[in-house]
């Protein structure tokens, strides 16, 4: 059988999805700053958490001179840190790394773990 999967997709990239980790980024509630479009991203191994915060940035058209900060499991993860390595220490039960954002340091990450318990 001919798979037109196959036919659109080489197998570079056939391998770059199935490589890469499941990332569900959600905004801290009551936070200022603006709503993401999509909450699932696949997220390559070796990209660097600062270079994922770029991307979530991008996503949610932040100007530079605004602060952004990401959440995992109740820390703010190193920005050295590659994906794969947040992942392989942080990722839920469910194969899922969770990932929430805010413009504001501790007051948003209060706010969002209080509220999610």
């Amino acid at each position: 059988m001919k798979w037109m999967f196959k036919e659109d997709h080489s197998l570079e990239c056939i391998c770059l999805l199935m490589c890469a980790l499941q990332v569900i980024v959600e905004k801290v509630s009551g936070s200022q700053i603006v709503d993401i479009d999509k909450r699932k991203y696949l997220v390559p191994s070796d990209i660097t958490v600062a270079q994922f915060m770029w991307i979530i940035r991008k996503r949610i058209q932040l100007p530079s001179e605004k602060a952004i900060f990401l959440f995992v499991d109740k820390t703010v993860p190193q920005s050295s840190l590659t994906m794969g390595q947040l992942y392989d220490k942080e990722k839920d039960e469910d194969g899922f790394l969770y990932v929430a954002y805010s413009g504001e340091n501790t007051f948003g990450y209060k706010a969002f773990y209080t509220a999610q318990g």
